[in-house]
């Protein structure tokens, strides 16, 4: 017999009280904590609990009493379903509010480390538009909206390029408008999907690893410079036919695409890292400028994807790190060499290190493009890398960049930093929790004298962190 489905509780006219991670907010129903996406601190609603575990509940609104002063209506017409920007329901100000209080929450939480006022946020200029990379994916399962299943429709065509549904690792909702970029990408999709179905070229099954078309990154930069590449699989003279014809559109009808690439990718996963990138037509990479610097960005590069608001993240880490000329900086995670280059010409010397092979070339590269001999860079893995025996051969620093991905620094990196003894420490950050762990591992030689975050993504519930450390026993 088949067992009976528990019925969930439905919790009338509760007041969303808080924000949560993953963009979500929050309320509280007796001792139970409720996790309630798309709503905002001040909102009365009924909640349709999800799913219930023992102190904690998931839940989405199903009817609104009161809207809170917070909110904002969402500008984009796939809001709810596409799963990004999940904070388009408030109002810029108070989303920058709530990401101040998350840096402030986790260090002082999980870092629980002395802390100095922390400086109001930095917000975004761009709101909207403010993104210089996306990447768009083909299906031949496009995701139907709860309307589109209501009609009750059977449809002939299935096919879908835009952004893959959360929980849902092989449907992909089909974008027609995406406001984080410009223009352009809004074009450059809905052009080539239409060519592809009139040609009947075969979108990507993510099931049986069958079609041709698999997806595309449109890379912008503020030069004007605009990258595509069209990710493809390619097992027959056909599949090469129609992925001609498709290089062949773009070709004809877009000339802003300055760099047009391809890459053939048979694998079961849409990582093309390990993979050969082939220039169709057009220039292998595209240019971003800063401050007169130059940086050559790449299809596999690491670039921040908000350019404008990247300049000023930069800028607080450079004047953090408060150098003087005389210097030895060490440049942690260092990408293509963004930061080690932007803060070369105040420094006697950088040092920078990466795990990924082909971020150190573009890094050397962009080092002779800007004119600086000052600048060294290793690839590896930076627990391997930065050893006591690589300090004691490069030279000590006298300050310490990082900027570690989301799951912040090993343990054992930490220790070297503590062996190095830096008298600055600068620590960028893309999630403030993973910081703060850090941070109190720190502790032990360092205090924190300056925190600044920085809204790189509005929207989102993402949040960098910049703080500056100092050696307690300096002078």
């Amino acid at each position: 017999m088949a067992r009976k489905k528990k019925v969930l509780p439905l919790f009338e006219g509760v007041k969303i009280t808080g924000v949560a991670a993953e963009g979500k907010a929050l309320a509280r129903v007796e001792d139970l904590v409720v996790f309630v996406p798309y709503v905002v601190p001040g909102d009365v609603v009924d909640l349709q609990v999800k799913r219930k575990k023992h102190s904690y509940a998931e839940a989405e609104a199903v009817k609104f009493h009161e809207y809170s002063t917070e909110r904002a209506q969402p500008f984009c017409k796939h809001y709810g379903v596409c799963g990004g920007c999940k904070w388009q329901c408030l109002a810029y100000e108070h989303q920058l509010k709530y990401k101040q209080q998350q840096v402030v929450d986790a260090l002082t939480r999980i870092g629980k480390v002395e802390l100095p006022e922390v400086m109001p946020i930095m917000g975004s200029e761009k709101i909207r538009e403010y993104r210089n990379k996306l990447e768009f994916t083909f299906s031949n399962k496009r995701w139907l909206t709860w309307e589109e299943v209501a009609e009750n429709v059977e449809y002939d065509n299935m096919n879908a390029l835009g952004f893959h549904i959360p929980g849902a690792f092989d449907k992909v909702l089909d974008i027609q408008e995406c406001a984080l970029m410009q223009g352009l990408n809004n074009r450059l999709r809905n052009g080539i999907r239409d060519f592809a179905n009139a040609e009947g070229i075969p979108f990507y099954d993510l099931r049986s690893h069958s079609g041709v078309l698999r997806g595309m990154m449109l890379r912008t930069s503020t030069t004007g410079e605009v990258m595509l590449l069209i990710q493809a699989r390619v097992e027959s003279d056909g599949d090469k036919v129609c992925l001609e014809k498709t290089l062949r559109y773009v070709a004809d009808n877009f000339p802003e695409v300055t760099s047009l690439l391809y890459v053939i990718n048979n694998k079961c996963n849409d990582t093309f890292g390990d993979l050969e990138v082939v220039t169709y037509k057009g220039t292998d990479v595209i240019y971003e400028e800063m401050e007169g610097l130059r940086f050559k960005v790449g299809p596999k590069s690491f670039y921040q994807t908000n350019s404008e608001q990247a300049y000023n993240l930069y800028k607080v880490t450079r004047e953090f790190a408060a150098l003087t000329g005389e210097e030895v900086v060490y440049d942690l995670y260092t990408g293509t060499g963004t930061i080690a280059n932007f803060v070369a010409a105040k420094a006697k010397k950088v040092v920078g290190i990466e795990y990924v092979e082909d971020a150190i070339i573009d890094a050397s590269v962009n080092a002779e493009l800007n004119g600086f001999d000052n600048l060294t860079f290793f690839a590896g893995d930076m627990k391997d890398i930065l050893t006591r025996d690589f300090i004691d051969e490069h030279g000590r620093p006298d300050v310490i960049i990082t900027d570690p991905p989301r799951a912040g620094m090993h343990a054992d990196v930490v220790d070297t930093i503590l062996f190095a003894a830096p008298k600055r420490i600068v620590y960028v950050s893309c999630n403030p929790a993973t910081q703060a762990r850090d941070l109190q591992l720190l502790d032990v030689d360092y205090k924190v004298v300056a925190v600044q975050p920085v809204d790189m993504f509005p929207h989102t519930h993402h949040v960098e962190n910049v703080v500056l450390l100092e050696r307690k026993d300096a002078n």
